[in-house]
């Protein structure tokens, strides 16, 4: 049977890759490499992914390379830590892993930053592949090359902007994913309708339930189409020095909800969804839109699974502990707070609001 594959490329000059997304494509990777490769390859997985596809991915790269090792993480975001990089090198290490090792980043966006970030440092830096295996990494976190883990003050605070070789987009592992990790990935996607395409929310608000089915041409059409335009932010804006910053919305409350509940104990894409909502309202109140799209944008994110009401973080202060979560943000400057908010349907910006209009939202958005 012959392969059915789209190819998209990101554009940034010598460090430009392809993202290939189709079915089936993790038992042919080899099809989609270049010949200057190196002897071996190291995957990177975690523990409930690698139980399902690891043993496909070997037998392929078998093929490719000379010798393929692997390691397998504990599976959560609470594991995305120095900790886990550190078994990462140990692993690099020990097989006498050379500055042409090529990691394979197999799983989700855990995954892919962790081991991104290994690759970006391992040597001052060496090659490396995303195979998304979740919704949530196929449209956002395994294109663009922001590599990070945790710390325990904040998500993502210590990384690198590394840009992989090749994301291979396999939708047919999505198959795989429990309803609450598919859902979790529909926030990313929601969110670029929100900031960057209007057309596209309204195909969203039509599809929401094929997308939520698993329907093969919806999550074609649904992928292709946020890859499209996060390569587009990327090729203007690599290191989110401006524009790429609107990819963050909802993430600023989101990430607060994350480290404030714990890492693991809201999915991502569960604190991104009920975070929107408050970065929406937010912006209703800044006079940017009105209430039926405050609405619209609501019912849409509760259509795709996920929680429109934010948690209470602190019986006493909630809403300052928001603000002071959200202020180790990478947004933040001298720290003051700057949200992505939305400048009407298929538009955003990044500013400022006041804390005592801030602590409105978030005591009216919260259970």
């Amino acid at each position: 049977m012959k392969l059915k594959f789209e190819s998209l490329q990101i554009d940034l000059g010598e460090r430009s890759y392809p993202i290939i997304i189709g079915e089936g494509l993790i038992d042919v990777l080899g099809n989609f490499f270049r010949q200057d490769i190196g002897q071996s390859a190291l995957i990177v997985t975690n523990e409930t992914v690698g139980g399902i596809y690891l043993d496909r991915l070997r037998s392929c790269l078998g093929n490719i390379f000379a010798d393929v090792f692997h390691i397998v993480l504990s599976d959560g975001e609470r594991f995305k830590n120095w900790e886990s990089a550190n078994l990462i090198f140990d692993a690099l290490l020990d097989n006498e892993c050379d500055r042409k090792t090529t990691i394979f980043a197999l799983g989700g966006g855990v995954v892919g930053d962790i081991a991104g970030f290994a690759a970006s440092t391992y040597m001052r830096g060496i090659p490396f592949v995303q195979v998304p295996t979740t919704l949530l990494a196929q449209v956002d976190s395994s294109v663009g090359g922001k590599t990070a883990i945790n710390h325990p003050k904040g998500k993502n605070m210590i990384g690198a902007f590394y840009q992989p070789k090749l994301v291979v987009c396999d939708y047919s592992m999505l198959s795989s994913l429990s309803s609450r990790e598919f859902s979790a990935g529909l926030a990313e996607v929601i969110k670029y309708g929100v900031i960057f395409d209007h057309d596209f929310l309204v195909w969203l608000e039509s599809n929401v339930t094929s997308l939520r089915n698993r329907e093969p041409a919806s999550l074609s059409y649904a992928i292709r189409r946020c890859c499209e335009m996060k390569a587009a932010v990327v090729r203007q804006d690599e290191r989110e020095s401006g524009l790429r910053a609107i990819l963050n919305f909802g993430h600023t409350f989101g990430h607060a909800i994350e480290a404030g509940m714990g890492y693991g104990t809201w999915l991502h894409g569960e604190g991104v969804g009920a975070g929107m909502v408050m970065a929406v309202e937010l912006s209703k109140r800044l006079g940017l839109v009105d209430a039926e799209f405050v609405n619209r944008l609501t019912a849409l994110i509760q259509s795709a699974g996920l929680p429109i009401k934010g948690p209470v973080l602190d019986l006493v202060d909630n809403e300052g502990r928001y603000l002071e979560l959200m202020r180790v943000d990478k947004k933040s400057e001298a720290g003051e707070i700057r949200f992505v908010l939305v400048d009407g349907p298929g538009k955003a910006l990044v500013r400022h609001a006041s804390e005592s209009l801030v602590r409105e939202v978030i005591a009216d958005c919260c259970e």
